[in-house]
């Protein structure tokens, strides 16, 4: 262990130049990978991104479905429809039968 740290220390001496850029670009691609605004971050917000546009475009599909459901709702056979499927209301002498799974 000795030898390997002599060895290192022996490169630092003879290098010490050449040792302090390859310690700075070290630490820069260090910086770079794992920085604030680093690679690492970035692919993780881009999944973020990703996964809420998926969000956004079910949303607006699902707000399209109910302004749709809103519209029908004026229709008189649409409120009918729903009072005798939902609320089982039925006409007079009319015979209902629920069938249920």
């Amino acid at each position: 262990m000795t030898r390997y740290l002599t060895e290192i220390w022996l490169y630092i001496r003879s290098n010490p130049k050449k040792f302090i850029l390859q310690s700075v670009l070290a630490l820069f691609v260090f910086w770079f990978v794992f920085g604030d605004f680093g690679l690492v971050t970035r692919i993780s917000m881009e999944r973020d991104h990703r996964e809420l546009m998926k969000r956004q475009t079910e949303e607006q599909r699902k707000i399209l479905e109910d302004r749709a459901t809103i519209r029908q709702a004026y229709h008189q056979d649409s409120i009918e429809k729903v009072a005798r499927e939902k609320y089982n209301f039925r006409k007079p002498g009319e015979t209902v039968f629920i069938i249920r799974q």
